[in-house]
């Protein structure tokens, strides 16, 4: 088992999340900290990747529904298209050394597709792989979108799962470009209220298990202080 951290950001900007993402990373390409994994919730943001090649085609309402729904809009480094992440949604970015763990991409993405599957398990939810798209999926609707980046084997950016979020949000783009599918959340599947202080410490139980990580709670303060 190898020694992790995991912080907890709250609730927390996009774009500040991001680069406190950059700066953890650099510091565990340096060997000055270990593995990481961070959790979070965002205001509502669209997030554009590389896999959309610049292209808005997917991006359904304009700047003007956006700002009425208050929605903002930022292009981002990681693989993919167009997601959405908002309240209600538990987002977790590991930053972790492939090295460790095999130097494969693709292992990676089904490590994290696995870990979320069996989560979902727990709560009573039957999820899994509806390939060659990456995600996790109940039935023709996904629950869970996942987005990475590896540079230097160390990861970035990582997984959104719809816990109870607004799916109305959704309405606003093509998610990931699969225009035949639609998104769905574990509220609407088990048809009651779920919490993000209730799902966390599962899926942080199955990355663990899935990774054979030990992830020990710190505050992001006391990690920058240690990477700095």
């Amino acid at each position: 088992m190898n020694s992790g951290v995991l912080v907890d950001l709250g609730k927390m900007e996009y774009l500040k999340a991001w680069d406190v993402q950059r700066r953890i990373g650099q510091a565990l390409f340096q060997n000055q900290i270990p593995d990481v994994l961070l959790l979070v919730e965002h205001p509502p943001v669209y997030t554009l990747g590389k896999g959309a090649h610049g292209s808005y085609q997917n991006l359904v309402w304009d700047e003007a529904k956006r700002a009425q729904e208050g929605i903002t809009f930022v292009e981002v480094d990681r693989g993919g298209d167009i997601t959405y992440h908002g309240p209600g949604q538990l987002v977790g970015y590991p930053i972790l050394n492939l090295t460790r763990y095999g130097r494969d991409l693709h292992q990676y993405l089904r490590n994290l597709e696995e870990a979320l599957i069996r989560a979902l398990g727990d709560f009573g939810i039957t999820a899994g792989r509806f390939p060659p798209n990456t995600g996790v999926w109940v039935g023709d609707e996904k629950i869970a979108a996942i987005g990475v980046k590896a540079s230097r084997w160390i990861t970035q950016h990582g997984f959104a799962l719809n816990v109870a979020p607004n799916l109305e949000h959704f309405s606003g783009i093509i998610p990931c470009g699969i225009q035949d599918k639609g998104v769905t959340s574990m509220e609407k599947v088990l048809g009651k209220h779920v919490t993000l202080d209730e799902v966390k410490p599962i899926v942080v139980q199955h990355l663990s298990s899935v990774f054979q990580i030990d992830f020990d709670p710190v505050s992001l303060s006391s990690l920058i202080d240690y990477a700095s």
